[in-house]
């Protein structure tokens, strides 16, 4: 390793990932190789890789900014929630057990973690020119700043210098750089070479003064100001991305309209991405009774805690409102995917208490599947094919348990590939003449041609025309495109200087 550069964060949501990303493309633009690392990742947004072990998206996605293929090390420990005071533990790609946040607080505990993350920090170091870090956060939370293990005590271990990052469109942007500098100890506010201002509107001219007392103040450079953006769409993994998409609306067109229920665990949202990209559908996120409307669509999602979001459907009232839109608008599809196809089934098992003590839960009724839960997760990437059309389908697999055996019902897929291994099994559920369905396949809706068939099914339920086109799109070419607005916006100099480089 010739170098590596931490970005840090005033809060969480303010743009870490997002820059990070940027900054991979760049680096590699500049003929290194570049890799991402986070040594702690809170997300329900996972991915399985090519070894069958979990990490979270943003550095799947950061990885393909490096144009490498993603390894559990650029995310040694992954936290996923499952209730506000516990999540699942995932180490090194694996799950090692649920705890609460004091359990995870434990000094012992975290010394180990810590030992962890430096071994897969290594490995990487020793493979790649430049790492490029993500902080969790911010730096400056005095309650957990003990037992860190991902802002300044992992940039110190790396001997990385510090990027801060403040997200202006929230407001208070001077105040938090300053603040969060000043609970900071000496030597950590040294590592802190510069600043980012993030998702600025307007005109920079009018941040002149701002940024002239910023500097005075603290001695430190801002290294540039990125402006808010729409049109580069780079995936995001952060739950607080999905509040803004949440809308509480009908119908929005004579397209077709999609409504994703957006449940308390739910997990994989970017599963949605590819849908929300199509011309003429219009996609949103509903969480309570009224924002369902009339849809097309109604989708389930993956679900953290299957039988807690199921228990909040019913109580919410949504479970009733989606039933009863399900059974008298008979256009209206209803599909789940995972913890959401788990739900649509008779009953749901949990003899091992994996998520609940409750050992017996009734589901929707809506498919004939009875799920049972077990101590052994499922990690693996899957191809396959759709069995009424035979177009290609992929995606990955994360869940605790098993449904019963799709074959003696009406399964929706034939899966052929698992783990890199040729299998033939049977994946999902299929009734009522394709108006309800469930898979286990996360990404199912990637592969463009799969889509169309799928989106064209529903234009032909409704009464519109067919299209013969999918969304085309090059995630590759965004990262381009995301890395020209920053290069077009920081001080790549100072960058390079701040690295131990020259350009």
């Amino acid at each position: 390793m010739r170098a590596a550069i931490q970005v840090c964060g005033t809060a969480s949501g303010v743009g870490k990932s997002v820059i990070v990303s940027g900054l991979c493309r760049i680096l590699l633009q500049e003929g290194f190789s570049v890799c991402p690392f986070k040594a702690q990742n809170m997300s329900l947004n996972s991915f399985v890789t090519s070894e069958g072990e979990e990490m979270g998206r943003a550095q799947v996605t950061q990885a393909q900014a490096c144009r490498i293929t993603a390894h559990s090390d650029m995310n040694p420990v992954l936290l996923k929630p499952t209730t506000d005071i516990g999540a699942q533990v995932i180490v090194q790609g694996k799950p090692i057990g649920n705890k609460t946040a004091r359990e995870y607080q434990d000094k012992e505990f975290k010394k180990k973690l810590f030992f962890e993350v430096k071994d897969s920090f290594d490995r990487l170091s020793k493979e790649y020119d430049i790492i490029v870090m993500e902080g969790a956060g911010s730096p400056a939370e005095i309650n957990l700043k003990r037992h860190d293990i991902v802002n300044m005590k992992m940039a110190e271990y790396a001997k990385a210098q510090v990027i801060l990052v403040g997200d202006i469109d929230k407001g208070g942007v001077f105040a938090s750089l300053i603040g969060t500098l000043e609970l900071l100890e000496k030597k950590e506010r040294e590592r802190i070479k510069g600043f980012i201002i993030n998702k600025f509107r307007g005109d920079k001219y009018l941040l002149k003064e701002g940024i002239d007392f910023l500097q005075k103040k603290t001695k430190k450079r801002v290294l540039g100001i990125i402006p808010y953006f729409k049109e580069i769409k780079i995936p995001e993994e952060d739950s607080l991305s999905l509040e803004s998409r949440v809308e509480k609306t009908g119908n929005r067109g004579r397209g077709l309209n999609v409504a994703v229920i957006k449940l308390p665990h739910i997990s994989n949202f970017t599963d949605f991405d590819p849908l929300e990209r199509e011309r003429g559908v219009s996609l949103k996120y509903v969480s309570a009774p009224e924002g369902l409307g009339s849809p097309d669509v109604i989708i389930l999602p993956g679900s953290k805690n299957t039988i807690a979001d199921l228990a909040w459907l019913k109580r919410s009232g949504l479970a009733d409102k989606i039933l009863t839109t399900y059974h008298s608008r008979l256009t209206t599809v209803l599909i789940g995917i995972c913890g959401g196809y788990q739900m649509l089934g008779k009953k749901i098992y949990d003899a091992f208490g994996i998520e609940s003590r409750k050992k017996e839960t009734d589901g929707l009724g809506v498919l004939p599947i009875i799920t049972y839960l077990e101590k052994e997760k499922t990690l693996a990437q899957v191809k396959g094919e759709e069995l009424s059309s035979g177009l290609s389908v992929s995606g990955y697999e994360i869940h605790h348990g098993h449904s019963c055996e799709p074959s003696q019902l009406n399964p929706v897929f034939k899966i052929t590939r698992k783990a890199g291994k040729t299998i033939e099994y049977f994946d999902g559920t299929i009734e009522n003449k394709g108006r309800s369905w469930g898979t286990y396949i996360h990404g199912v809706f990637d592969e463009g041609r799969f889509r169309k068939k799928f989106l064209n099914r529903i234009r032909l339920r409704k009464g519109l025309p067919i299209s013969n086109a999918y969304a085309a799109f090059n995630l590759d070419k965004e990262f381009d495109k995301l890395a020209q607005l920053i290069r077009e916006n920081i001080d790549i100099r100072m960058l390079y200087k701040m690295m131990g480089l020259k350009l």
